[in-house]
């Protein structure tokens, strides 16, 4: 057993730096020293509301230390990437070619939740520790299925490595896997936080001729410029229906709501905005994972507009992150850019705090 510092939270909004102990991988799992770990608004959501103890975290990169019977995906001193959507390969959805909502293995899908690495892989005063969407990245070591971890061979930082296993994969895979954008297209993005700079990117990488990007912040706006957006829309907080927003839209593209808009806040109260924004046969993305019930006025969906709600932009980890790693390798995807600060294990909350209140794009915690 290895002692290893972790992230844990009781479910019910607190968290701490506590010891656990870290066993030997099981067949077909694999052992993880966890280099970094991406702060995202999953987890501060998973902290207030699962009313349970875990280990925190679901987006980690870092060094394979020991692998289980069976293992043939890696070998002990690879580099890795960690993934929470856990395909088992064998069950209705992954045959149809939806690793990212297996029923078997898949937190969020209402499945059997086998996606965990055995119990006692981790335990607390001699009790196994569950730990967040199977992973539990804000912790030293951790134990995995063979299935969550995606080796690379790319140089690039631990720091930058880790946010791709949820946040530029969700936003990047939202407008190149589930959209299906097309070049010379013109695509609004609501919300340009972490999520929103990575929808951006894909809408760019995927030929978007324009890129509006709207926030209620004029600094993100100049900061979405950055990664690729062509023009910015201060959106008004009075501004409820974005009637306002809608109109500079079409000021913006020729009096004509856009091809594609994607909803990136999290916010409920904007879960029928992208509809308000694209034109007639257009496509409305929500890409953040919006839960809440959300009433929608049905004139928004005339006429023959596409509404549509993409888990983890359609991840296939083994497909998608190479993909993701090749063009970051040649220059095209910005991710070192991404990471706006780094934490310590002793000052998580420090990061939360910075990610509530909109001073980052993206946070990620240093791990040794």
């Amino acid at each position: 057993m290895i002692k290893s510092r972790a992230i844990i939270s009781d479910g019910k909004g607190n968290i701490k730096l506590t010891e656990v102990e870290v066993g030997e991988p099981g067949a077909h799992e694999v052992q993880v020293n966890i280099k970094a770990s991406g702060i995202c608004h999953t987890d501060w959501d998973s902290i207030q509301n699962w009313n349970k103890e875990f280990i925190v975290g679901h987006e980690g990169a870092g060094i394979v230390t020991a692998i289980g019977e069976g293992v043939t995906k890696v070998k002990v001193g690879d580099k890795v990437i960690l993934n929470w959507a856990i395909p088992c390969g064998e069950c209705f959805q992954c045959l149809e070619g939806n690793p990212h909502i297996c029923e078997t293995n898949s937190p969020v899908c209402g499945c059997e939740l086998k996606g965990h690495a055995h119990a006692h892989a981790c335990t607390k005063d001699e009790k196994p520790m569950e730990r967040s969407f199977h992973l539990g990245t804000m912790c030293e070591y951790t134990v995995v299925k063979e299935s969550a971890v995606v080796k690379t061979d790319v140089d690039i930082p631990f720091e930058s490595a880790s946010i791709v296993g949820c946040g530029v994969m969700t936003g990047w895979g939202s407008v190149v896997n589930a959209a299906n954008l097309k070049a010379g297209s013109t695509a609004c993005i609501i919300g340009c936080g972490g999520v929103g700079l990575n929808v951006i990117q894909g809408a760019k990488l995927s030929g978007a001729a324009k890129i509006i990007a709207i926030d209620i912040n004029e600094e993100r706006i100049e900061q979405a410029k950055k990664f690729g957006a062509t023009h910015g829309v201060i959106a008004k907080r009075d501004d409820i229906d974005f009637n306002q927003v809608a109109a500079d839209v079409k000021a913006l593209n020729g009096g004509r709501g856009a091809d594609y808009a994607f909803e990136c806040t999290a916010i409920p109260a904007l879960g029928s905005a992208p509809l308000k924004l694209i034109r007639s046969a257009g496509t409305a993305v929500q890409v953040s994972g919006i839960e809440q019930r959300i009433d929608f006025d049905c004139e928004l969906f005339e006429w023959d507009k596409i509404y549509i709600n993409p888990l983890y932009g359609q991840c296939n980890p083994d497909r998608d992150f190479p993909r993701i790693l090749s063009l970051y390798q040649s220059g095209k995807l910005l991710l070192d850019e991404l990471v706006t600060k780094t934490y310590t294990l002793e000052t998580v909350a420090e990061g939360f705090d910075d990610m509530l209140n909109g001073r980052i794009a993206k946070g990620v915690i240093k791990i040794s």
